[in-house]
């Protein structure tokens, strides 16, 4: 893989488009209509929450409710196309690139929406960090095949030179305007978007991503998806671009945070049992917050694990180094082998436990409390991870080796509903 740099106008190449935007007069407010990202819901509780929010929540285009996944699909885009005959989305009158920001207490990030030029992971332009699952890829595809929209932004992020040129100068410029909009979600955060329309200062963005190179920091599905969907296609056209949110990371650094694990049908007990000879299996006093002090303690010496479920907390640590060497593969990097996510899938879930990954046994929940509360209502087993540093996911990254799938949770992450993206209106 070449990732080592590029010629010149060989790095991420991004492009205007015509934003659908909500119509503000049309809805209860901006808030109300957005959403996290898709695989962010925690379900069913979420998505109830968000479609009682308002009528027009974005959610019913991302999670689409129906008897079958075809019947789900077309749901959302005949909800799309309603939306957009009733005045409830409106395309932006040109082409544009926005600038995004967001900001709660000390959290500040800005970057920019635009159409990104897609590439497979060979080329070393966007790098992927994270496996996919088939069955996720081939959903999203299904959706937005039948939809003909991204509704999403990825999370990609780049570093820049830290200077005050390029695609910073444009940012800190366009900042200073009249937004497009401003709204503040239930989560605290405050939102803006701006259109950037002048095509200098669009050629100037242009010019400082052309040789910069992108993690995929959050949306490795959706990515897989823009590329499934793009392989289809027999001439040039839209699906060659996917909807993304460039932040650079030497401005404004992502925070990285673990995802957890639901384990359905594995009762805290009988998950400690099999633990027997194998870990280390310690209570640890609650509440949450102490317990979660605890596992960063053991993670700074090891694989460590905290599971919740019935009332209590067990932090899991030091595997037995034999039980390691039989179950993770050795063609890895210590980096890769070492990995919580690793140990987890490769020694616990497929080894230990028996547990298959899918969807009708693990769930993957990134809300910590979210994960014990449905862990103990639902008579399951919650691990809960400690997350991985970033520096550790870039090297891989770079490497081209791949780390199990939903092994981190960058942010912030952009809202889902402020601008989507049809195919149909570049």
């Amino acid at each position: 893989m070449n990732t080592t740099g590029y010629a010149a106008g060989q790095g991420l190449r991004l492009i205007p488009f015509r934003g659908l935007r909500y119509v503000p007069e049309r809805v209860g407010s901006l808030a109300a209509v957005t959403s996290p990202p898709y695989d962010v819901v925690v379900r069913p509780d979420g998505l109830h929450h968000l479609e009682s929010a308002d009528p027009h929540n974005i959610v019913r285009l991302i999670l689409p409710q129906a008897g079958t996944a075809a019947e789900r699909h077309q749901r959302a885009a005949d909800t799309l196309e309603r939306w957009l005959a009733e005045g409830v989305l409106a395309p932006d009158p040109a082409p544009v690139l926005y600038v995004y920001e967001q900001r709660a207490d000390d959290i500040l990030q800005r970057g920019v929406i635009g159409a990104l030029a897609l590439s497979p992971a060979s080329e070393g332009i966007v790098l992927p960090h994270e496996d996919v699952m088939a069955d996720v890829v081939e959903d999203r595809a299904d959706l937005m095949r039948t939809a003909a929209a991204h509704f999403e932004p990825l999370l990609l992020s780049y570093a820049g030179d830290g200077g005050p040129g390029g695609t910073t100068a444009v940012i800190e410029r366009v900042v200073e305007r009249v937004p497009l909009l401003t709204t503040t979600t239930e989560d605290g955060f405050g939102h803006r978007l701006w259109a950037v329309t002048d095509p200098v200062e669009q050629g100037e963005i242009a010019s400082g991503l052309s040789h910069r190179q992108a993690l995929i920091a959050d949306g490795h599905h959706r990515w897989a998806t823009y590329l499934r969907l793009q392989q289809e296609q027999t001439v040039p056209g839209p699906w060659d671009f996917g909807l993304v949110l460039l932040v650079d990371t030497a401005r404004h650094p992502l925070r990285v945070r673990a995802i957890h694990r639901l384990l359905h049908g594995l009762p805290v007990a009988q998950a400690l049992r099999a633990l027997d000879g194998r870990f280390r299996v310690r209570p640890i006093g609650g509440p949450l917050p102490r317990a979660l002090d605890a596992l960063a303690d053991a993670a700074a010496d090891g694989n460590a694990f905290l599971l919740a479920g019935d009332g209590r907390f067990h932090l899991v640590d030091r595997p037995d180094e034999q039980l390691l060497a039989r179950t993770v593969r050795t063609d890895r990097p210590d980096a890769w082998r070492t990995l919580d996510a690793t140990v987890l899938h490769s020694t616990l879930l497929d080894d230990v436990w028996r547990i298959p990954d899918d969807p009708g046994h693990i769930a993957y929940i990134h809300d910590t409390a979210a994960a014990v509360e449905q862990a103990e209502r639902h008579d399951a087993t919650a691990v809960l991870m400690h997350p991985v540093r970033e520096e550790v996911v870039r090297d891989l990254a770079r490497q081209g080796i791949t780390m199990p799938r939903k092994s981190t949770s960058f942010g912030p992450k952009p809202a889902t509903g402020l601008v989507l993206r049809s195919l149909g209106v570049d």
